[in-house]
């Protein structure tokens, strides 16, 4: 099968025949071309067929045929977003689905099986806690190699524990994003080793939306739309959920997040790491007086919803100082005096850096209920999520606007593979998965992982002057691609083209502005391959 190469659809992609390829036919032909074939097999684009059947295993397997895949669009970032088909969607709504989710997006490993009726079979979960305690943090090369140790077997339990093999599954989904590129590539590379070998779709996870749907799982009538607080190690987020798939972005973190914060503060005081630092400041908080120390609520001169706590850092290190604690004299080991010292530090810090929360989440849902007034629910998410002091705090806010706190119980907060299988379960009914990749893909393969990937567009009014180079975009977000996608496949089929084109000069406008902040041109064919998965 002869390839040639082309700048098409805004991304570097084979050019083959577009007649008669079905996706059963294309499988015999790997058979028998398996050794000369390269990595692109996994975009390839099959043209939609109704009568194209998911037959990549034999029929014994399923006690009735499997339905009709919503086959493949134009160009690649519509291949996992790809837009809803009735047919499709209502016959997966119905089919049983068993899906393997793999999370190394941080510190932890861990991966899950879940079937589409909300049965979790399995959750395993390799904790980097001594990691953790040894560098203060988080240490990405570290992180990377302790992933590789742990991968294949955290996977290989998930599957025991719920008593089925691969050819049990229907898909894998994993997160390509957001997180640190290092752990990300291991999950990546372990699940399209998996779902190439056992020929199963995969599923590309965006993995703050997964603590988002998680909620969807733990309370099966919470239904779109709702507003959701995400508030994790790395993240600070506030979205409205519109659907599966359509977020606005209300307010986001412009330096640190909360629960980088509450890891710094630990380890400023001393505290035992191999708890994290969330739940080592919130236990001695208990003993000290949160009004002891006043720190400044940050942010309080910004009249919108996005969050800051690099500066409360600031006074939480000065305020140490100026009290003299010794970090390396564990608290355990601390005078009668100095444990109260760190414990009314603990407890103004958590006070003030929870605050800041409240006043922005009722700020957001003043304007979510601009947007959407049927909204009911405020889902409190992520690792930060697990604290007691800060659910109560949030469901105090959301009782006094009549909506309802769902949080999920503290296993399904932290990262985990269950939110990754359940939000991929979801995204897979609606047809948005890519084909099984190539069973021998080389080891040295670009993968697409997509360390910043923003979840929503930007609420006009919450776009802040003060936003840090942190959060610069590499990757368009999760609900302009879906959307974009959405509105490509509404279009009469002599349209489909000039939906292309719409996504090839949006792929070209973001790349150049891209480039064009490193002082460099267009990508040319000779640097085409470090940009895009190939």
């Amino acid at each position: 099968m002869k390839e040639s190469w082309s700048w098409r659809d805004g991304c570097l992609g084979p050019v083959l025949p577009r007649r008669g390829l079905f996706f059963r036919d294309f499988l015999l032909q790997m058979a028998s071309l398996v050794s000369n074939l390269s990595s692109t097999v996994s975009r390839l684009s099959l043209l939609r067929k109704s009568s194209l059947q998911f037959r990549l295993r034999v029929q014994s397997k399923w006690s009735k045929p499997r339905p009709p895949f919503l086959r493949v669009p134009t160009n690649y970032d519509s291949v996992r977003f790809s837009s809803r088909s009735k047919l499709v969607s209502a016959s997966l709504q119905e089919e049983e689905l068993t899906v393997l989710g793999i999370e190394t997006s941080c510190d932890d490993t861990a991966a899950a099986v879940v079937r589409s009726n909300g049965e979790i079979l399995s959750q395993v979960v390799s904790s980097q806690a001594d990691l953790l305690e040894r560098y203060g943090g988080v240490a990405p090369k570290m992180a990377e190699e302790a992933h590789l140790l742990a991968i294949d077997q955290v996977v290989q339990d998930a599957l025991d524990k719920a008593n089925i093999t691969e050819e049990d599954l229907s898909a894998v989904a994993v997160t390509i994003g957001p997180g640190l590129s290092l752990c990300l590539r291991v999950g990546v590379s372990k699940a399209r080793k998996l779902a190439g070998t056992h020929i199963l779709p995969i599923v590309g996870v965006h993995h703050m939306e997964a603590h988002a749907l998680v909620a969807r799982l733990v309370q099966r009538d919470l239904q779109f739309p709702f507003m959701a607080l995400l508030i994790s190690g790395g993240h600070n987020l506030l979205i409205l959920a519109r659907d599966l798939g359509h977020y606005i972005q209300l307010g986001t973190t412009i330096d640190d997040a909360i629960g980088e914060a509450y890891d710094k503060t630990a380890k400023w005081l001393g505290l035992d790491m191999k708890k994290s630092g969330g739940p080592a400041v919130e236990e001695l908080a208990r003993e000290g007086d949160e009004n002891s120390i006043k720190f400044k609520v940050p942010m309080k001169q910004h009249k919108d919803c996005n969050f800051s706590y690099a500066g409360l850092k600031t006074q939480v290190r000065l305020a140490i100082e100026s009290k003299k604690i010794d970090a390396a004299t564990p608290v355990a080991s601390a005078s009668v005096e100095d444990r109260r010292a760190r414990a009314d530090i603990a407890a103004s810090f958590q006070r003030v850096a929870v605050l800041h929360l409240e006043e922005k989440c009722k700020r957001a849902i003043n304007w979510a209920f601009k947007i959407e007034p049927s909204i009911k629910h405020l889902v409190l998410s992520g690792g930060v999520a697990c604290n007691q002091y800060v659910r109560s705090r949030l469901n105090t806010i959301a009782e006094q606007n009549r909506l309802q706190l769902v949080c999920p119980p503290p296993s399904l907060c932290t990262d985990n593979g269950v939110m990754i299988a359940w939000t991929g379960i979801e995204h897979f009914r609606m047809g948005r998965y890519d084909p099984p990749p190539p069973a021998c893909e080389p080891a040295d393969a670009m993968l697409d992982l997509r360390p910043r990937w923003p979840l929503g567009e930007e609420y006009a009014e919450g776009r802040s002057e003060a936003r840090s180079l942190k959060t610069a975009r590499v990757h368009p977000s999760l609900t302009s691609q879906i959307q974009a996608s959405i509105h490509c496949h509404r279009q009469p089929a002599r349209d489909v083209v000039g939906c292309g084109d719409v996504q090839s000069s949006i792929a070209r406008h973001h790349h150049k502005a891209r480039y064009a902040q490193q002082g460099q041109g267009l990508p040319t064919r000779q640097n085409q391959k470090k940009l895009f998965f190939i």
